[in-house]
């Protein structure tokens, strides 16, 4: 039409404002394992700005976002193994924690203290909740006096009649740091043990639904002995097909295993116990496919024994070989992974329905791909032993696709109905374009975020029942050459970039 405008190359996106899902929690990061050294740098500056990167929700001059605004915060509570150095027989000091715990039962706060920094450091930014996790029970209380499995079974690495005294550890640790949460297993369907090797990669320990079924009962009373308000998560499935199925060794089916009044190991009744069920997502999210199934099975499972149910994606980052088109090493910082990033973020909240959503090591000097923020050596090389004490602060597309979700969609938003015409099958949306969207009914804001993994542009048109105020929105755009760019959009023309992710924000009368 001459003078008029062509819509032919526009796609509607659609928002059903009544047709909620699940409530946000939250999004979150962990201080493993490098709170210990960069909390403690000499250097308060660099300290702030790997902090004001994953915490503040300030913005820059030109409305840009200074950070991602996590809103959790996970606090790895340390087995001891750095007190026993080579003899704890993990690699590397990067890998191995302090305990507050002495030997003789006697407790040392100012232990962990870099880890501690970050802690305040999150809090005074405003992140809303803290969660403590265990990875070992103290060496002090293990089998073979190590945080990592002795091997030879399945059961937990903790010797016969010290359950309650893990229990009675990790409520002290939640009183006196006064966390949100406390989750007290960690993966423990893999093999941590040194496998008939002198030294382990890392701390961690297998344990059967029953027994981390016993320690929860032990850890719930706890918690009320001490008047403590951590609630406890458990899960940690090291993958989430483990949270619906794979249940022939006693570690799998971990929904109706602990919240099935019917299972012998029913928790969901305990007072102290959150509804929650964790997993991590890791070797679940190619080919796409099959990333949509996995998730599609969790949530029928959820539904099935228990709607009530939370679930929380509780660990990420990008490990090994993932389907020749990604790879742990070396690093790789640029877009293509930030999208990997957003895309499986995008399943775990419109597909597995999470509620919260937190990624693994917010901080590394590794040359690998599984972190946030990373630190070089003082003369800008990959040297990790060179880091301990010093070091340059470097962002990553992971960070900042991240923060296109985190920053903007807050604790207590509920996720609404959104869709693409033509892109209705989740399948064909992961290789294209995807939408979700939340919202805040009490404040009337709205969030939107796009996931555009094409090498092509796409324009919106915005459709909701909704009017939106000043006819207006937002719009942050993380690709390869921004990190949460601000701008602004009309919502008849929303232009998504190729190979971006694009954040709207709005409110609406």
């Amino acid at each position: 039409m001459p003078g008029g405008k062509d819509t032919s190359a526009l796609l509607e996106l659609r928002i059903d404002l009544a047709d909620t899902h699940q409530t946000i929690h939250s999004f979150g990061a962990s201080d493993c394992w490098t709170g210990k050294f960069i909390g403690s740098w000499a250097d308060v500056s660099k300290k702030n700005r790997v902090a004001d990167l994953l915490f503040s929700t300030d913005t820059l001059a030109d409305g840009t976002p200074r950070g991602i605004g996590l809103s959790l915060w996970r606090f790895n509570i340390g087995a001891g193994s750095f007190e026993q150095g080579a003899g704890s027989g993990i690699a590397t000091d990067w890998r191995r924690e302090e305990c507050f715990l002495n030997a003789d039962g006697s407790y040392n706060w100012n232990k962990q203290a870099g880890q501690q920094w970050f802690l305040q450091a999150a809090r005074s930014r405003g992140v809303k909740y803290t969660l403590g996790f265990a990875i070992s029970p103290p060496v002090y209380m293990t089998r073979n006096g190590k945080a990592f499995h002795p091997g030879g079974d399945n059961h937990l690495n903790i010797r016969e009649g010290r359950m309650k005294d893990y229990a009675g550890f990790l409520a002290a640790v939640a009183e006196h740091l006064r966390l949100d949460y406390l989750s007290p297993v960690n993966e423990p369907q893999w093999d941590w043990s040194a496998k008939g090797k002198p030294t382990a990669s890392q701390a961690g320990s297998q344990a059967t639904n029953g027994d981390i079924a016993a320690l929860v009962k032990q850890l719930s009373a706890a918690l009320k002995t001490r008047h403590a308000t951590a609630k406890v998560v458990i899960g940690e499935a090291g993958q989430l097909d483990f949270l619906y199925g794979r249940n022939n060794d006693d570690r799998g089916d971990q929904v109706s295993r602990f919240f099935s009044a019917a299972s012998p190991d029913y928790i969901g009744n305990l007072p102290d116990v959150a509804p929650v069920i964790s997993g991590h997502s890791y070797f679940t999210t190619c080919p796409d496919d099959k990333m949509v199934h996995v998730r599609q099975q969790l949530a029928e499972k959820v539904r099935q024994v228990n709607p009530a149910l939370s679930v929380w994606q509780s660990e990420f980052g990008i490990l090994g070989d993932i389907c020749g088109q990604y790879s742990g090493s070396p690093r790789n910082t640029g877009i293509g992974y930030g999208l990997y990033v957003a895309k499986v973020i995008h399943h775990d909240l419109t597909v597995a329905n999470v509620s919260s959503w937190q990624w693994w090591l917010a901080v590394s000097p590794y040359d690998y791909s599984d972190a946030l923020v990373y630190i070089n050596a003082p003369d800008s090389s990959i040297n990790v032993d060179q880091c301990k004490r010093d070091g340059v602060v470097l962002e990553s597309k992971q960070l900042w696709a991240l923060g296109n979700y985190a920053r903007f969609v807050r604790p207590g938003m509920q996720r609404v109905t959104a869709s693409i015409d033509g892109l209705h099958d989740p399948v064909k949306a992961a290789g294209a374009l995807m939408v979700s969207a939340y919202h805040d009914p009490q404040e009337k804001s709205l969030v939107v975020v796009l996931v555009n993994v094409s090498n092509e542009t796409k324009t919106l048109r915005l459709h909701t029942s909704a009017t939106l105020r000043k006819n207006l929105l937002n719009t942050y755009t993380t690709d390869a050459d921004s990190n949460l760019k601000r701008s602004y959009s009309a919502p008849d023309s929303i232009v998504v970039k190729p190979q971006s992710v694009v954040t709207l924000t709005g409110r609406y009368q």
